[in-house]
């Protein structure tokens, strides 16, 4: 039996402050209410709630306006990675989240690399606009140079990267998803 709570803090996939909503208990008592990103949707609650409705969604506001500032370091910063690659401009191993999080803290903006949204690694040297999700309403896009070990950047492979990266994407698309039966 779901239960109807209303939300203190904007949650992805769920509501934005204020909203009345209805979650499994489990999530409610486990997650929200400890979080102190929700209350239980009583008439007391109700009232206390629009009493500091107005507190809550500045709150809310400044977090979102400091996650647009954080969005505009974001978009003017270009992540140069050095890999090594081996025969035919194949890299050993890949670019993951993690080493764009690592390169961009090393230039001094912090960003969880969760909030990194690779849709696969890379594995081919070349430019990339990889989106970064900072808040549910910001969401930019990070300039990632993946480079020959040494630094060299060939202007050749930047341009056939992007058209590789939507090609895999539109492989990976096409491919029938097949399940094991257990």
């Amino acid at each position: 039996m779901p239960v109807q709570i209303i939300l203190r803090a904007d949650v992805d996939n769920l509501g934005r402050v204020g909203d009345t909503v209805k979650v499994k208990p489990g999530f409610a008592r486990n997650f929200l209410l400890p979080q102190g990103l929700a209350m239980v949707a009583t008439p007391a609650n109700i009232k206390q709630f629009s009493l500091e409705r107005k507190k809550l969604e500045a709150k809310m506001d400044a977090v979102r306006s400091e996650a647009r500032g954080l969005g505009d370091k974001v978009a003017a910063a270009v992540v140069e990675l050095q890999v090594r690659v081996g025969e035919g401009d194949k890299l050993y191993g890949s670019v993951t989240a993690a080493m764009i999080a690592d390169s961009l803290a090393a230039q001094g903006i912090e960003i969880d690399k969760r909030r990194i949204q690779l849709e696969a690694p890379i594995r081919a040297l070349g430019d990339y606009a990889v989106p970064v999700r900072l808040h549910q309403d910001v969401k930019v896009d990070v300039t990632v140079r993946v480079l020959r070990e040494g630094g060299v950047f060939d202007e050749e492979i930047a341009a056939g990267a992007g058209a590789s990266m939507a090609g895999q994407a539109e492989e990976a698309a096409a491919e029938p998803v097949v399940e094991q039966a257990e």
